[in-house]
């Protein structure tokens, strides 16, 4: 099946199985492997993109259920390089292992472009979704809190 699919501002036509998960065809068809395969369920969050202004777990999403959406990954979300979050992360020296970052960026981003001063209970309310295997819930909300500051 043929869909038309708008990620990161472009438009692009490709031919797979519309349940596909849109995850794979971020990363396999469309090159954006920033977006991150985590459990595959959505219920860790590291796969989390941008769907019409909201955050939405992209393994869990099939690419049919994503027609007409405008879809953000973490490769647009600085249209004119790092959006405040990416440099916020970057300044705290949040990550550690890394592999959650993308997901808990986009989930942050979409927090702050609904309340741009959150506090520590709305931090955690929007982030609870979004696992870290490390463990820098800390460092995650201190970065958010920067990135409110910017």
């Amino acid at each position: 099946m043929n869909i038309t699919l708008t990620v990161n501002g472009k438009t692009s036509t490709i031919d797979v199985d519309a349940d596909t998960p849109l995850l794979w065809i971020l990363r396999e068809h469309m090159g954006l492997t920033g977006t991150k395969y985590g459990c595959g369920i959505g219920e860790c969050g590291s796969c989390t993109i941008h769907m019409n202004g909201e955050p939405v777990k992209s393994c869990d999403r099939a690419v049919g259920k994503s027609l007409n959406a405008d879809i953000v990954t973490i490769e647009g979300l600085g249209a004119n390089g790092l959006h405040p979050v990416q440099q916020a992360f970057i300044d705290d020296n949040t990550s550690q292992c890394g592999w959650c970052i993308p997901g808990q960026i986009m989930a942050a981003a979409s927090l702050l472009a609904t309340n741009p001063e959150p506090t520590d209970r709305d931090i955690d309310l929007a982030m609870k979704d979004q696992l870290c295997r490390c463990g820098a819930y800390a460092r995650i909300r201190s970065a958010i809190h920067r990135a409110a500051n910017a």
